[in-house]
Formats: C-alpha cells, sequence, structure tokens
C-alpha cells in the first residue's frame, strides 16, 4: 500500500467517524490509533501517552483556561451589560446609529476573552433584544453581530493564537501584539459597511433618541471604566514586558472577579457557573489538542507531511497562489470542522511548506485566524451561526444569508494583509525594538 493510499484512508476513516457523530478529539485519537497501529511499528500505547501527556502539559497552554474563565466570568456578570450603556450616546450621530454597538462592542469584549462564541452571545445578549425594540432591520442587526463576535479570535488574547502558538512554535506574546492592528482593520471595514448600508438606506434607520450633551455622554460612559481597566490590565501586563501571556491571563481572571464583585453581580451561583463553564469548553479543547497531537505524530510515521510539501514543491506555486490555496483550503475545512480543530490538525503539516516558502510564521498565525474566523459564520459547522440561531430562532440558512457581506469583508481584510504586510509584522517587530 503507498503513502498516497494509506493517506486517502487515513482521510476516509477520519471523515467517517467524524460524520458519525464522534467528538472530534476521540475521532482524531482513533484514526492516529489505527495509523499508529498499522503502518508503525512503535506500540501505539505508548506513542499515544507520550504525545497526550507532552501536548497536555504545556505551560503556555495554561493560558487558555485563565482566558476562557475570564470571559465566562464577564459573559455571567453585570460588566458586560453596562458596556451597551456607555457605547449607546456616542454613535447616535453616526450613519447606521445603534448598529455600531455591535461592532465597537464586539471589539471591546474582543480585548477581554478570546473566544469568537463567547463575544457572540455576550454582546447579542445585549443588543438583539434592545436593537429589535428600537426597529432596526433584522437582517442588518443579525449579520453585523455575526460578522463582528468573530473578532473575538482576532483581537487579543485570543483562544486560537493560544492553540496556534503552541501548535507552530510561535511565541504568543508577539501574535497576540500582531493581532491588533488586524482586528482594529477588520472593525473599521464592518462600520464602514454600516455607514455605507446606512447611507444607502436612510428611511430604515430610526431616527436618533433625544440629543445628549458631551458631558452627557461622559457620565455614560462611565459603566465603562470597569471593562477598559480590564483591557488595560491584561493587554499593558503584555505590551510592557512585566508579565507573559500566561500571567496575564491569571491577572485577567483575578481583575474580572474582583469588579465583578464591586459591582455586586458576583455569588457563589455565578461563581461556580462560570467555573465550570470553563471546565467544560477547557476540557473540550484539551482532548482536541491532544488527539490532534497523537494524529500528528502518526502522520509523521506515515510521512503526510513530506509527501504533501514535496507535492506542494512540484506545483511551482507563488507565495500568493499558496496563500490563495491555502485560504480556499481552510474555508472549505471550516464547513466541517471547528476553528481550533483546523489549526491543531493541519499546523503539523503545514507549517513545514509555510517555512519552505519564506512566510513569516507570525503573519501567518494572523492569516490563519482570520480563515479560521470566516469558518465561524459559514455552513454547516458555523459556531457563530448556531449561537444566533439559538438566540433568534431563525433558520441557519437566513442567518448565514444575512452575514455573507460581512464574510466578504474578511476576504477583503486577508488581502489587504497580504498587499500590506506591515498590519501584521509593524507592531511586533518595535515592541522587539
Amino acid at each position: 500500500m503507498n503513502d498516497l493510499a494509506i493517506t486517502a484512508a487515513l482521510l476516509a476513516a477520519l471523515l467517517l467517524i467524524l460524520g458519525s457523530g464522534v467528538w472530534v478529539g476521540l475521532s482524531l485519537t482513533g484514526v492516529a490509533w489505527m495509523a499508529v497501529t498499522l503502518f508503525s511499528s512503535r506500540p501505539a500505547g505508548d506513542a499515544m501517552a507520550v504525545t497526550v501527556w507532552g501536548s497536555s502539559s504545556s505551560w503556555t497552554l495554561t493560558a487558555l483556561p485563565l482566558f476562557i474563565w475570564m470571559g465566562e466570568i464577564l459573559f455571567r456578570t453585570r460588566l458586560s451589560q453596562d458596556m451597551f450603556k456607555g457605547l449607546a450616546p456616542w454613535v447616535q450621530g453616526l450613519p447606521g446609529r445603534l448598529l455600531h454597538t455591535n461592532v465597537i462592542g464586539c471589539t471591546i469584549f474582543a480585548a477581554v476573552s478570546g473566544s469568537s462564541a463567547a463575544t457572540c452571545a455576550t454582546i447579542g445578549k445585549m443588543t438583539l433584544p434592545e436593537l429589535t425594540r428600537r426597529g432596526y432591520p433584522e437582517h442588518m442587526v443579525v449579520g453585523t453581530l455575526a460578522g463582528a463576535s468573530t473578532l473575538g479570535l482576532l483581537i487579543p488574547p485570543s483562544i486560537i493564537m493560544i492553540v496556534y502558538g503552541v501548535a507552530a512554535e510561535v511565541s504568543i506574546s508577539k501574535l497576540f501584539i500582531a493581532g491588533v492592528f488586524p482586528g482594529l482593520l477588520l472593525a473599521a471595514l464592518f462600520s464602514g459597511y454600516i455607514i455605507f448600508w446606512a447611507l444607502r438606506h436612510p428611511e430604515q434607520v430610526p431616527a436618533a433618541d433625544g440629543k445628549t450633551t458631551f458631558m452627557e455622554k461622559i457620565a455614560s460612559s462611565r459603566s465603562l471604566i470597569p471593562v477598559v481597566l480590564l483591557i488595560a490590565a491584561v493587554l499593558g501586563s503584555i505590551y510592557s514586558g512585566v508579565a507573559t501571556a500566561t500571567e496575564a491571563a491569571a491577572v485577567g481572571v483575578v481583575g474580572s472577579l474582583v469588579l465583578s464583585t464591586l459591582q455586586g453581580s458576583m455569588n457563589w451561583a455565578t461563581f461556580r457557573d462560570a467555573l465550570m463553564g470553563a471546565t467544560r469548553l477547557y476540557c473540550m479543547i484539551a482532548l482536541i489538542l491532544a488527539g490532534a497531537a497523537f494524529l500528528t505524530l502518526a502522520m509523521g510515521y506515515v510521512g503526510l507531511p513530506r509527501h504533501l510539501a514535496e507535492w506542494i514543491g512540484t506545483l511551482g506555486l507563488s507565495r500568493a497562489q499558496l496563500i490563495v490555496a491555502l485560504a480556499v483550503f481552510f474555508i472549505i475545512l471550516g464547513c466541517f470542522l471547528d476553528g481550533i480543530s483546523m489549526v491543531v490538525l493541519t499546523m503539523g503539516v503545514l507549517m513545514p511548506t509555510v517555512q519552505a516558502a519564506g512566510i513569516d510564521p507570525i503573519w501567518f498565525g494572523i492569516f490563519v485566524v482570520l480563515v479560521v474566523e470566516m469558518a465561524q459564520i459559514t455552513p454547516p459547522v458555523g459556531f457563530n451561526l448556531f449561537v444566533l440561531q439559538g438566540m433568534t430562532g431563525r433558520q441557519l440558512t437566513w442567518i448565514a444569508k444575512v452575514t455573507m457581506p460581512m464574510f466578504f469583508l474578511m476576504c477583503a481584510a486577508v488581502a489587504l494583509i497580504y498587499v500590506f504586510p506591515g498590519i501584521v509584522t509593524w507592531l511586533p517587530q518595535k515592541m522587539a525594538n
């Protein structure tokens, strides 16, 4: 049986097991077990034990459950709800008015969350009922929320960046810094689209609330202070070099606990629910990471990374063509796998090829995050679509349709960071100096 046939058989087995509804982590582990048992002389049990322990005991990975816990605390307390009160007065004068609270709210919450689904659920819980009640078109409310909530993956701290950093052996702090400008760029594109739509359809935008003075806006912004302080504490500790990403995650958890307690929205039930929610989510992610690490090892025995690199090398693709091919590959893969599975399943195979093409691994990390963001809003496995379906009761196809403009804006963002790579690389280089 040649290498191509082996690879095809393992891929078919993986798709079959995934399609049968088995958990992603267990599916990856099962296929890896078959590969090691059938095509290697090494005992599968020994290989699995060493690989799973090695992938699960990384100190860098400690940041992941902490950032998830911080997001869960914010999701369940009044800190997130206060953001809408503080933002609303400032966007009344913009074309599109309160629709911008989706984008700005997601941008702010992304800076203290790290999860796209958590950002979508938290901001949606505030803005969906309020904007619908005020008469904003549902397709714009849902579409802009679905797109903007993907910023939870791009604006640091980001769970997917931690996963990529561990899988690709890249500095997580540099990845966090590199995500700032692309995140702001994408937020600006989303707000620009809202302005463009509002200017074309002014009759669909509800009238502004009564005029507010500058001092009244400042007074309303006081509710933003706790969240801004938390962002400053987490990101400031990383960028100043005072703390690593893991230590900053601990700062974020302590800060969110302190602030929610001072606000009076923290009680034992909320604490327990936040802790258990974070534990369940992290266990799911950790199982996927462990399974993918074992599968990566198995693929190494089969020789898939080497053969894939050789095959891509024979195609004679330019750097631009390689990026386009990888973007299409990730978008298609995103129709069937969640973002974390995509990253951990492919990085071991793709990184040698990417490095051989001379692509900066930091830049490539941001590119991967952007493309994974697209997968969050593409059916059938678009996590944000599932979240919004549960919140709105709408059909998945309708939600996907109204989200398509955001998808094309993300494609534009990928094109921009390729043409102007300094959007990604300038800040990490500046901080390094």
